[in-house]
């Protein structure tokens, strides 16, 4: 049976926090709420030096389960006893960060972990850095929908130029990963299918994953009793059964000059995910113009991270890669060891 770590990954309101709940309702995965210390972690890795050195791995372990931006208390595991792993496991970025996800799985005594985070659709090479073996399920919802309902969010601060760049870098993010990654890596679903039709939806991913079909998935509201915290208003529609009452609503979400915007500057992804255009007038020049600069700005600022992390790659102060599955263990040569087997720490 597989033991590869899953991510859900898509643009921001697309439905993954209702496949997340859907992963985490089979009886061999758990899927925990969203944590913020992966992507920190990556990018501050030359902070904690060589994590080879037990007491590096200790200092690192402490800043995930104290720092109180990481969300590690959304986990609800013991935070004594993740630093214990940590730190008598393998001495690599990704194999203490992946000990947070196993111990959360150990709750509900499911052999497999998965993430959910919709920006990671940009950070997968990062995510297979530090997790070799990793699943990679991209959920694709109409533009148009995901668009206005970015708008409406609470946490959501920025305008409509910028929600439809979030939508048009997510599609080609994917495209890029289609093209590049092999088909047991990468998979894609369309929100409107999954809704539609549930259980084949499920029954086909449950292949690519390497899993048996498991009827609960398709009524996950159990699940978002756990792995949806109450504070999170705006996924109050998980606790409910799957419902296509939102497929199509942007047409009373949007105004007539975002519909037009949002055709005229998503209309070939639109289309070439299977979304069908209403024919709107062009957008304003301004509207163009205004879409086309934050977009590009956008897009300067992915490269500069991008450069910053190439020249950091240059340096390692230890190696990233998991070693936990098994699959991370035979990429690294080393035999797989579950923590509570090795040798203590001197």
């Amino acid at each position: 049976m597989s033991d590869r770590p899953v991510f859900v990954i898509g643009c921001p309101r697309s439905g993954t926090t209702m496949l997340q709940l859907m992963l985490h309702s089979h009886p061999r995965m758990a899927v925990p709420p969203e944590t913020r210390f992966l992507v920190p972690a990556y990018y501050r890795r030359r902070t904690w030096g060589d994590l080879r050195v037990t007491q590096r791995r200790r200092a690192f372990a402490q800043w995930i389960a104290t720092e109180r931006s990481t969300k590690f208390r959304e986990l609800k595991i013991d935070k004594d006893e993740f630093v214990r792993q940590c730190v008598e496991g393998p001495g690599s970025l990704g194999s203490v960060l992946g000990t947070a996800f196993r111990m959360y799985a150990d709750r509900f005594d499911k052999p497999r972990w998965g993430d959910k985070r919709p920006s990671y659709v940009k950070q997968v090479d990062m995510l297979l850095r530090l997790f070799p073996d990793a699943q990679f399920i991209h959920l694709i919802r109409d533009g148009r929908d995901c668009v206005s309902s970015l708008k409406e969010m609470p946490w959501y601060n920025l305008d409509s130029f910028h929600a439809v760049s979030t939508w048009a870098e997510a599609i080609d993010a994917g495209g890029r990963l289609r093209r590049t990654l092999p088909d047991d890596t990468y998979y894609e679903l369309r929100y409107e299918d999954l809704t539609d039709d549930p259980a084949t939806e499920l029954k086909k991913l449950c292949h690519f994953l390497e899993e048996d079909f498991a009827p609960s998935m398709v009524s996950p509201r159990e699940a978002a009793q756990v792995a949806v915290p109450q504070h999170k208003v705006w996924h109050s529609n998980t606790h409910g059964d799957v419902l296509r009452t939102r497929v199509g609503s942007w047409a009373n979400r949007l105004e007539d000059w975002e519909i037009s915007l949002c055709e005229h500057m998503l209309g070939d992804r639109l289309e070439s995910m299977g979304y069908e255009l209403t024919g709107a007038p062009k957008p304003t020049k301004e509207h163009v113009i205004a879409c086309q600069k934050t977009m590009q700005k956008r897009k300067a600022s992915r490269m500069r991270k991008a450069m910053r992390d190439r020249l950091n790659r240059l340096r390692e102060p230890s190696p990233v890669a998991a070693m936990l599955t098994s699959g991370q263990c035979s990429l690294a040569g080393v035999p797989q060891q579950r923590p509570e087997l090795a040798e203590p720490a001197v």
